[in-house]
């Protein structure tokens, strides 16, 4: 990653206020994929003073600028990563909600060989594949 988050909203010219700091810190600091109620509980643990409205506007504000990206996990509830971060795809749990984050270099060359195949050069991609735990016994 090369720019903390609040260097980039900088960047970009938005307005960086004290409690959008807070946030973009929590976010910078999650190794998870916080929901708008996770990233609220560790921002108004750090200043009681933030609301949940101020952090789901915050959400909006660093979506739109690029900053964050929003996923779906199946489990009705929008959780966000830093956009920047190194590319990785998603293994979520099915029974404990849990999202595992790997790369997978046979992966992403099938990916690319697909692609090539169809006549096209790839410019990204999301996998997120969906499981349960095989039961050992």
């Amino acid at each position: 990653m090369s720019e903390t988050i609040i260097a980039r909203c900088e960047a970009k010219g938005l307005r960086v206020t004290g409690q959008r700091r807070i946030i973009a810190q929590v976010l910078q600091d999650s190794t998870d994929h916080p929901d708008v109620e996770e990233l609220y509980a560790r921002a108004s643990a750090l200043d009681a003073g933030i609301s949940i409205a101020t952090v789901y506007r915050t959400v909006k504000l660093f979506e739109e600028a690029g900053i964050l990206e929003r996923h779906e996990f199946g489990d009705g509830r929008a959780r966000y990563e830093d956009a920047e971060r190194d590319h990785h795809d998603h293994l979520i749990d099915m029974h404990s909600g849990e999202v595992i984050e790997f790369v997978d270099p046979d992966i992403e060359a099938l990916q690319e060989k697909i692609a090539a195949k169809l006549g096209y050069e790839l410019r990204g991609h999301r996998l997120e594949l969906y499981g349960v735990p095989v039961r050992k016994g």
